[in-house]
């Protein structure tokens, strides 16, 4: 019998290890950007075309590589970041496996130039499928810049899985945004398509949170600082009436590294107990400092899951640290984010020695550029103005307590609450006219219609806590969920209206700007046009900002048209994780789950009686566009069993 085990040729295996590194185009984005932080750069440019397909381009001006270092750094396991086993439990740099690569060149056409500091000339090479083309010196500046040309040319199974542009530069975006969040004190920009997205200057840690996440977000954040002699946290917390109904916008890191820990999560989302309602997440940017030799980052290839040696304890202080925060902020001024003089934590790299004394005086103005290496940089917070109770105007919304304060009545003074709670911004009755009823209807909804008059559905409904509409009917009652039952409505009418015909929008009285964060306008440009079919009037005005001249006549009365927006686009990308849904089904469940009746909501008994007609008119009345039901029925005669009468 013939042996059957031979080794892999190289190029194959690289293929292979290529797989676990290299995923989509964000994974090289990734794995560059970190080697320029490596590298000590003071300025990261990213430039991309087709989304990374064809052209990935990173250039730094940090240290640059020697002759040798550049041919080197394409074999696998090649590295300068660890040289024994004691370095691999003492990590501090980004990168450090020495795969990132000899994997993007396995399956890519890879262009270096480098130029050592100090150095007459450069170094060119030219690498396709790990094959080397071309070696020379060459004139550059002082620095790093790869080129990586037509990823997964050698391998078209894997390049026809990527998604569309749009959804793969949306990956970059997020990796682009972890490591600028990290490294505050470098310079970053990103152009897409000759296309400038982000142009970031060093700066300050709050000012870079406001440039990347907006200022409608920076101004909203509560700062967090505790020092132990285990762990430094820092960063900035969400207060509570800022929450997502997605996980876009939390962002951790341990050591200036960015994770992905629902350990640690959920200590942070415990701290918000009964100030959150369930399914919404609060935002924040936090970081730890902490002794590499009590992590392990070397569990995952993409180095975003790590091992604390004790989460129990990190836990803990996570959680106090985060209650402390938002039980302390009613006595602190609001931030302003436009301000120099505004409270800042400064990001900064740690050092091998966390408690060095020499760390414990050094500070910075907001204008410098603060050096790495620096962990423990004096935090000044604005002197108190006369701002009065920043929480004076709070409205309840989104299930948020007006009175969250009085649970951290232990870290602070209970607060004498003398005025009554504010009506709800859904106290209003809802416009009669929002509602239209359909008029003709197909011949398989015959039967039901039939049944619905003969149970006279719709007849004298009553409203229970102003979240259910009760209707008699011959057989017994039903019990429609007012939400659900809108939801149904507005997402056939949305649907239709995609498919036949624009919907003519209601106008504004004063055109109104809105200004978003570059991710998300790069969201809502590439939905705009579907926006526009179904009564929008958005346009284009600036790289950031759009002008909105209309909206759907079925919205609810809001001046605030910014955050109508911002919560639309909250529900897009929740929905956005369906694969299995169009791009027209997202976006009439969007719209639908936007502009519905919410929960709370008084109702006429005439909008009752209308959106039950308008419900039973549907295709499919019996569940909402996510699958829950928008009824339950219940018969008489089980009614009377509960009470004994049928024995």
């Amino acid at each position: 019998m013939s042996d059957k085990i031979q080794l892999l040729p190289d190029a194959l295996a690289n293929q292979i290890a290529a797989g676990e590194v290299v995923q989509r185009p964000a994974s090289a984005a990734k794995e560059l950007l970190e080697n320029a932080v490596d590298a000590g750069a003071t300025s990261i440019k990213l430039v991309l075309k087709d989304a990374g397909k064809t052209l990935l381009q990173v250039i730094d001006n940090g240290s640059g590589m020697s002759e040798t270092d550049a041919r080197l750094c394409f074999e696998r396991h090649a590295t300068s970041k660890i040289k024994s086993v004691e370095d691999l439990f003492a990590i501090e740099t980004l990168g450090f496996r020495g795969e990132a690569l000899a994997s993007i060149a396995a399956v890519a056409q890879v262009e270096l130039k480098t130029r050592l500091r100090g150095n007459d000339l450069g170094t060119h090479i030219v690498i396709e499928g790990m094959t080397l083309r071309h070696q020379d010196v060459c004139q550059c500046p002082e620095g790093t810049n790869i080129a990586v040309k037509n990823l997964f040319f050698n391998v078209p199974a894997r390049r026809n899985f990527l998604k569309s542009d749009t959804i793969e530069l949306r990956h970059i975006i997020d990796e682009f945004q972890h490591i600028a969040l990290a490294n505050p004190n470098i310079a970053f920009a990103l152009h897409h398509n000759d296309n400038e997205l982000f142009n970031l200057p060093a700066a300050n840690l709050r000012k870079r949170i406001s440039a990347m996440l907006g200022s409608n977000i920076g101004d909203k954040l509560v700062p967090v600082e505790e020092n132990t002699d285990l762990v430094r946290i820092y960063g900035f917390v969400a207060q509570p009436d800022l929450i997502r109904k997605s996980r876009g916008e939390q962002f951790l890191f341990v050591n200036d590294r960015f994770i992905k820990s629902p350990y640690i999560h959920h200590a942070i989302s415990s701290a918000y107990e009964q100030l959150l309602p369930e399914k919404n997440y609060p935002v924040y940017v936090l970081y730890l400092g902490i002794d590499p030799r009590r992590i392990d980052i070397n569990v995952h290839p993409t180095k975003q899951e790590i091992k604390f040696d004790d989460e129990r304890i990190i836990y803990s202080f996570v959680h106090a640290a985060i209650k402390r925060a938002l039980g302390t902020y009613c006595l602190m001024p609001a931030l302003d984010f436009e301000q120099n003089d505004a409270a800042d934590l400064a990001l900064l790299r740690p050092q091998k020695n966390l408690n060095h004394p020499a760390n414990n005086n050094h500070t910075h103005s907001n204008n410098d550029t603060p050096p790495r290496g620096n962990r423990w940089e004096k935090i000044e917070l604005d002197k108190p103005r006369n701002t009065g109770n920043i929480f004076e105007q709070y409205q309840h919304k989104n299930g948020v307590p007006r009175n969250w304060r009085d649970l951290y009545s232990i870290v602070t003074p209970p607060q004498t609450a003398t005025d009554k709670p504010p009506a709800t911004e859904q106290d209003h009755e809802i416009n009669p006219d929002t509602i239209t009823i359909r008029s003709s209807f197909g011949d398989e909804q015959s039967q039901l219609f039939a049944t619905a008059a003969e149970e006279e559905i719709g007849a004298n409904p009553y409203q229970i806590h102003q979240t259910y509409i009760l209707s008699p009917i011959k057989s017994g009652f039903i019990l429609i969920d007012q939400q659900a039952a809108h939801e149904r409505v507005l997402f056939e009418r949305y649907l239709k209206m995609q498919q036949q015909q624009p919907a003519i929008g209601q106008r504004l009285l004063f055109p109104q700007t809105i200004t978003l964060p570059r991710a998300d306008a790069l969201l809502l440009t590439d939905i705009m046009p579907d926006l526009n079919i179904l009564g929008y009037d958005l346009a284009l005005f600036g790289q950031n900002t759009f002008v909105l001249h209309s909206k759907p006549a079925d919205t609810n009365h809001t001046d605030n048209e910014q955050t109508a927006i911002e919560q639309l686009l909250e529900q897009y990308k929740l929905h956005g994780s369906d694969l299995q849904t169009d791009r027209h089904t997202r976006i009439a469940r969007t719209l639908a789950r936007h502009h519905a009746i919410k929960a709370g909501q008084k109702m006429s008994k005439q909008d009752m009686q209308t959106l039950l007609d308008q419900l039973f008119a549907c295709e499919t009345p019996f569940t909402a566009p996510n699958g829950k039901p928008t009824f339950i029925k219940y018969q008489l005669k089980d009614i009377e069993k509960q009470f004994g009468k049928n024995n």
